[in-house]
């Protein structure tokens, strides 16, 4: 039976509608003081101040009967449960003194099946049950019996699988608060409370915490098909986790251990429940410093090897696919992909790791793991031979770099206690409701498009080793910056020559990003007395865009010095991309004066027009335009010509002038052209006009070449 009371006055303010034959009155708005004899009050007075689970049960006898009264506060109210002595079941002072050596027996264990083993034996030792078993759950939550101890006439479930439904979410979730709970008889009434809401809050009283709260009829209906008559189940719980339970049944009838034996059976379960990771990490652990030890030769190799990380990951050993149990690995870095052992085909890596990383939320920052693929990327399950198992890592500086190993279906025959898919809504006087399962006779299933789930070391030793691939690349993008920026430093002129009869002006503006672009300028002075002004840009940044412009930038300077024109160097210097940097990209343009006469030859190899601007406006030169750089082996250039007059001005620029997100390169030109025709003659404030009219974003390099007869 139970009351709930109010403090300090003790007022019963909820009854179990069974109190009365405890007491021989409704204790309804009465105080306990007055249900209790003298002695007992007395007890109940001394106790109540103090830890109430500490003090748990308090004996007590009302009227001529012995109770364990167990007490614990809830709701704003003390809930007293009271259990009558006489009909429970006890192991026996003997036991109980034994209990040092029980504990010793299982602290002894060296492995998890030990351990297992000893719990069941000595917790059916002390509560007499018919069958003891071990519940271990999986990640999906479905049970199966690692141990057992039972009665010799009952079948064996020793290895038998249990279906997640079998004990829903809500039960697990009192389970990992509640330690222990029976059920001493799973035919019984329950009984109601009256009232049955808290005065104080209006609401149902909370009972997760009581001991004898009612159980629901679906778990009781459970029972009655498994032919169980009691129950009663203690927790195991791994560093906070529900790991599992001890599962008690009876079959011969009723039964009730005492409060004395339960509590000792949990305190069984508690200990068993400290020494669970010690035992699995017991048997993990010669996986756990092997992975260790290749994560850590690893992460040294790509150490060494900064600027070539897969590389250091694919070739030698030990390699990225020896570092975890798998049947193949793929090393994807800087855009390019490397496959080690039995993986998918290499055109469909890379869309299964993609689809993978967006088919729901991150196990952990950058790390995503599956060992049933199939199920999360449906239209990868034809991949099961070669990867059913998935564990994928963000590594690298590139946004689709990746480390990933998979492993290959592994058929499994499951031996379930009964048929998982059984169990169905029924309807009944009150409705539709959940039925549970009647089927419990052994059931085996093969288990297809799964592989061997990923442990805890092994993502940690994955995630590691990505980080460390990470870190290299940072710090290889940021050495590789600042060599191209000196680099680049080294193309850009220190000064403009004096040319007598020329007005020169140049601008480099730098990207805001603080990543090398490929623009260069050059002015060269011919022998015979011209003048060639180039600006070119080349596709790409950083150090390798830097490195090719300074290539191109002298191997042009050296073909224009031979002063045949700016076509036939443009010809020279495609062919020189051709035979030397095959699969580059650049754009250049020369305008070749000539100071006495004002005549300009103008080639142009896929660059943006040279704008031309006279005292009637400005207009772009769209003769003389030839393929870019690299772009055909062969390719014909011409040059077309003009004569400037002395108020004229050229200008020269690269794409980071004119070209905006959202608009077309037309719209960039017109502006372009309208600013120049508006702005100073004067070059070099010719160039700050056009800068501050255009205003060109800072996400790219900007350059600009004035030039005109002075």
């Amino acid at each position: 039976m139970l009351l709930a009371v109010t403090e300090p006055d003790l007022t019963v303010v909820v009854t179990s509608a069974n109190a009365g034959a405890l007491f021989g009155t409704d204790p309804a708005g009465r105080r306990l003081d007055e249900l209790l004899a003298p002695a007992a009050r007395a007890r109940l007075r001394v106790v109540l101040p103090g830890d109430l689970a500490e003090v748990n049960p308090v004996r007590l006898r009302v009227g001529e009967t012995d109770v364990d009264l167990v007490l614990h506060r809830a709701d704003g109210l003390l809930i007293t449960e009271w259990e009558p002595v006489l009909g429970a079941e006890e192991v026996g002072v003997a036991w109980h003194r034994r209990l040092p050596t029980v504990l010793q027996r299982l602290s002894a264990t060296e492995t998890l099946p030990e351990l297992t083993d000893v719990l069941a034996g000595d917790v059916r030792a002390l509560t007499g049950f018919d069958r003891v078993m071990v519940y271990r759950f999986d990640a999906a939550w479905n049970g199966e019996v690692v141990a057992e101890s039972r009665r010799a006439d009952l079948e064996p479930f020793l290895g038998l699988h249990y279906p997640a439904g079998d004990i829903p979410a809500q039960a697990r979730a009192l389970y990992a608060i509640n330690w222990l709970r029976l059920i001493p008889d799973a035919g019984y009434a329950p009984v109601p409370l009256h009232p049955a809401t808290n005065p104080l809050t209006g609401r149902p009283l909370d009972l997760s915490g009581a001991m004898l709260r009612s159980v629901s009829p679906v778990h009781l209906e459970y029972l009655a098909n498994m032919g169980v008559v009691a129950s009663m189940s203690i927790s195991l719980i791994d560093r906070g986790r529900l790991w599992g339970l001890v599962a008690c049944h009876s079959y011969s009838g009723p039964h009730r251990p005492s409060y004395a034996d339960r509590t000792a059976a949990e305190f069984l379960g508690r200990t068993a429940s400290l020494l669970l990771h010690t035992k699995v990490a017991e048997v993990e652990t010669g996986d756990v410093v092997g992975v260790a030890r290749r994560q850590a030769e690893l992460v040294a190799a790509v150490g060494r090897s900064p600027r070539a990380p897969a590389r250091a990951l694919t070739e030698g050993g030990p390699t990225v696919l020896d570092l975890l149990p798998a049947g193949g690995a793929a090393v994807r870095l800087d855009g390019r992909l490397v496959l080690l052992g039995e993986t998918p085909p290499a055109d469909r890596v890379a869309p299964l790791v993609t689809a993978l990383l967006a088919s729901g939320a991150e196990d952990e920052p950058g790390v995503r793991v599956t060992d049933a693929l199939g199920q999360v990327v449906p239209d990868a399950a034809d991949l099961a031979a070669t990867a059913s198992g998935v564990l994928v890592v963000r590594a690298g500086g590139g946004p689709g770099d990746f480390l990933a190993w998979f492993r290959p279906e592994t058929l499994r025959e499951v031996v379930w206690g009964g048929d998982p898919h059984d169990g169905e809504v029924t309807e009944d006087a009150e409705g539709p409701r959940l039925s549970p399962r009647r089927s419990f006779e052994r059931w085996s299933e093969t288990v297809r498009g799964t592989a061997g789930p990923w442990r805890a070391h092994e993502v940690t030793a994955a995630r590691a080793l990505a980080t460390a691939v990470t870190e290299a690349a940072r710090a290889r993008a940021h050495e590789e910056n600042r060599l191209a920026v000196t680099l680049q430093r080294t193309l850009l002129l220190e000064e403009l020559p004096k040319v007598p009869g020329v007005g020169l002006a140049a601008r480099y503006r730098p990207s805001a990003a603080d990543v090398v672009g490929g623009d260069w300028y050059d002015l060269v002075p011919l022998p015979s007395g011209r003048l060639s002004v180039v600006l070119g840009d080349v596709a790409g940044h950083g150090l390798a865009a830097a490195a090719v412009t300074a290539q191109l930038r002298h191997a042009l300077r050296a073909h224009l010095l031979r002063d045949l024109g700016p076509a036939a160097a443009l010809q020279a210097l495609n062919e020189l991309v051709a035979a030397l940097l095959p699969g580059e990209l650049a754009t250049a343009v020369v305008a070749e004066l000539d100071p006495s006469s004002g005549e300009v030859a103008v080639a142009s190899a896929g660059h943006l027009p040279v704008l031309r601007r006279t005292p009637d406006g400005a207009d772009y030169l769209t003769d003389g335009r030839g393929p870019a750089l690299g772009l055909l082996d062969t390719a014909g250039y011409t040059a077309s010509r003009v004569r400037l007059r002395a108020a004229d001005r050229l200008l020269l620029y690269s794409d980071g002038l004119v070209e905006r997100r959202g608009a077309s390169l037309t719209e960039g030109l017109d502006a372009l052209r309208a600013a120049v025709a508006t702005a100073s003659a004067e070059p070099q404030q010719l160039l700050d006009d056009v800068l501050a009219a255009l205003d060109p974003p800072d996400t790219d390099d900007v350059t600009l070449v004035g030039l005109g007869r002075s």
